[in-house]
């Protein structure tokens, strides 16, 4: 695979794209500042292709700062809360950056950086990252490879290793803002979204610092047990933002189905499976109309959508909540399937 240039970082670092394709026609754009997915083109029921992703199609629009839009989230994707790393070894205070949270791996997290590429092929990519120690406040040198496969059946999945040489946390994310109907189309209040889980762990306060209690969702407005329409569930949600949805405990042994979104017009399906601990469910609430994507378009809230696959961000002294502590000698491995088709 040939990759294209996506420009260069003030400091000269150039910038690649590369464009996996599978033999249904779909595609993926996917950069290596941030591992970023900044194009993913999904057939609708009529086999018309649209961009179900929101982002940008110039790399200064992403390093002028944006909220995450298809990004490679680390070392710990979401709130660690009061910012207090609390490890077997210690404690460590890390950056606060959301408030009184530390958010999205600190102030240079991993959807900042550039990636470097180990493999690719004309469906695959593989990135690389090492993360020295101390980086970001974070202890031990910890090296990770994600990669992402488009395969022939419209799914793309997302595969990730990390070993470091000392114990550390890591709970990675893939962090697109789906819009089924196509980007730049509108808001989601129409898609219907459907979520796997019993229970969340709610937010503690305005500042969206998780409580570390588990909360059924049955008989609230967290319940997505049954398919529900997002505008009409919006009321229902704290700050009509989505919660932190508890899975299980340990990584599963394979990806099991944990989330589904239809959009009915164009009749694109998307299903979630994942072996990993959480899936944090956001409206993109906070899109707030001053940012144009790459259709021209104004991005105002609820433009896109979000299913993030993780850990629970204090579950470095909260395993039972979900471990995402990497021990030496012991890989870290997690995927993601998000995988498309029609009604």
């Amino acid at each position: 695979m040939t990759p294209a240039p996506f420009g260069r970082l003030l400091d000269g670092q150039p910038v690649a794209k590369y464009t996996l394709r599978n033999a249904a026609g779909a595609s993926a754009d996917v950069i290596t500042y941030g591992g970023i997915i900044t194009a993913l083109r999904m057939p609708d029921r009529h086999g018309k292709f649209a961009d179900v992703v929101l982002g940008f199609d110039r790399l200064d629009a992403y390093v002028a700062g944006h909220p995450y839009f298809g990004a490679i989230i680390g070392r710990i994707a979401g709130r660690v809360s009061a910012g207090r790393l609390q490890l077997p070894d210690g404690v460590r205070q890390l950056a606060l950056t959301d408030g009184p949270n530390h958010l999205h791996g600190g102030r240079v997290g991993f959807d900042k950086r550039i990636w470097s590429v180990l493999a690719a092929s004309p469906n695959s990519l593989r990135l690389f990252y090492r993360s020295p120690d101390g980086e970001e406040s974070y202890p031990g040198n910890l090296d990770v490879t994600v990669t992402y496969t488009l395969t022939d059946r419209n799914e793309l999945v997302v595969e990730s290793e990390a070993v470091s040489d000392r114990v550390t946390p890591l709970s990675l994310a893939q962090h697109s803002y789906f819009n089924l109907a196509g980007e730049g189309s509108g808001d989601v209040l129409g898609h219907e979204v459907q979520i796997h889980a019993g229970a969340v762990i709610p937010a503690a306060d305005d500042a969206m610092t998780l409580s570390g209690r588990l909360a059924p969702v049955a008989g609230t407005g967290n319940d997505f047990r049954q398919a529900r329409r997002l505008g009409e569930a919006l009321p229902g949600l704290f700050k009509a933002h989505g919660e932190h949805y508890f899975l299980r405990a340990t990584t599963a042994a394979e990806p099991a189905p944990v989330a589904r979104v239809t959009e009915p017009v164009s009749g694109r399906v998307l299903e979630v499976s994942t072996n990993d601990c959480a899936l944090q469910f956001y409206t993109g609430v906070s899109l707030d109309g001053t940012l144009t994507g790459k259709a021209g378009r104004i991005y105002h809230p609820h433009h896109g959508l979000c299913l993030e696959c993780q850990g629970y961000p204090d579950g470095a002294h909260r395993p039972e909540l979900g471990d995402i502590l990497v021990h030496p000698g012991r890989p870290q491995k997690r995927i993601t399937i998000y995988a498309f088709s029609t009604t």
